[in-house]
């Protein structure tokens, strides 16, 4: 790291705020820029101030970071998705199968709290951690679904093609998040 205290808060402020693999890509370039301006004759704060200049002011690099997240781009996709699924869902009359009241109100209350972490990672502009709560709503809603598909085979009253609609929906979300999943893990 370079002995200047701009360019050490800068990285700082990088690992702090960005998945190690980003924050080390940004560092790169703003390390390169520094010694080639350097290099150039240039002061160390001149060479400093102008390397932060063209990597850009922190906030904005973050910023831009974040709004590219691929936990961003996926919880907005599962929140798109959320009401068609739930319709689907509903057209069952699911509340009129013959399971516990606890269990309905169980299932309502981890399904509220998905779709909390989900908007909070779908609505993250200055924060990447944010959009990492898509990596646990994500199985969370895997469980959920599989937990309704379970539940409409052992209690369901008569298959329906409203049923089988329904469990294609969640069967397709789940196939869909688990395949974008490893995206989120990784940046």
């Amino acid at each position: 790291m370079p002995g200047n205290a701009l360019i050490s808060s800068y990285l700082r402020g990088l690992r702090r705020r960005l998945p190690a693999g980003l924050a080390d890509e940004v560092s790169d370039g703003l390390i390169e820029a520094y010694q080639q301006h350097l290099a150039s004759g240039q002061s160390a704060d001149a060479a400093a101030r102008a390397a932060v200049t063209e990597t850009g002011d922190l906030g904005q690099v973050v910023g831009e970071f974040t709004r590219q997240a691929p936990g961003r781009s996926t919880a907005r996709a599962l929140l798109a998705i959320g009401p068609v699924v739930g319709g689907c869902w509903i057209a069952t009359r699911w509340w009129a199968w013959p399971t516990p009241a606890a269990a309905r109100l169980g299932f309502t209350a981890a399904l509220l709290l998905m779709i909390s972490a989900l908007a909070i990672a779908a609505t993250s502009r200055h924060s990447y951690r944010r959009t990492r709560l898509t990596a646990a709503a994500g199985p969370g809603l895997v469980i959920l679904d599989a937990t309704v598909i379970t539940a409409a085979l052992l209690v369901a009253p008569a298959l329906s093609w409203p049923l089988v609609i329904a469990v294609a929906a969640s069967l397709t979300r789940m196939a869909l998040t688990l395949t974008a999943l490893p995206r989120i893990t990784t940046a």
